[in-house]
């Protein structure tokens, strides 16, 4: 007589993961800005913090891109804050111009997840800042590490890896 596991809770389908035709990985997933008034400074440049703010909505609409939604990490008891940041600014943004925050997932090494940044004018011409971004899997309810990512993100993740090689 088996006795059953308790069900672990899992996220859901990620089918898009799966898709042929879902190359997003293999270049960078691009997300698209229009710069207002609140994003830049008194001079009309884009204030430094903004950058990261568009960093952090350009990965995760990355990772719903392929079927991961954040909301379904915390009802995980996941949460993946930033420890580590390295960003350079090579030009200065301006009041009202579009650019593009490309992002893609450099690795995942355990519960380290690196991310890859470039923020680029839309014909690609400018390249006006450059960054890295370090995640780590915290146990929402601990405020701990975790030893390991759940199991359907650590899947998600491995086919995301995988589609980078």
């Amino acid at each position: 007589m088996s006795e059953e596991q308790p069900s672990q809770p899992q996220l859901p389908s990620t089918s898009a993961i799966d898709s042929p035709s879902n190359r997003v990985f293999e270049n960078w997933f691009e997300y698209l800005i229009k710069v207002q008034p609140h994003h830049t400074d008194y001079s009309g440049n884009v204030w430094h913090g903004s950058y990261l703010a568009w960093m952090e909505e350009a990965r995760v609409e990355c990772l719903r891109s392929i079927g991961i939604e954040f909301a379904d990490l915390v009802a995980l008891g996941c949460d993946l804050p930033v420890v580590e940041l390295s960003v350079r600014y090579h030009l200065a943004i301006q009041l009202g111009m579009a650019v593009v925050v490309k992002t893609r997932m450099a690795e995942a090494t355990g519960v380290r997840i690196n991310w890859d940044y470039a923020i680029a004018s839309t014909d690609g011409q400018q390249l006006y800042a450059t960054a890295k971004v370090t995640l780590v899997a915290v146990d929402r309810e601990r405020g701990k590490i975790m030893r390991q990512l759940p199991a359907s993100f650590k899947d998600a993740l491995a086919k995301v890896s995988a589609s980078l090689k």
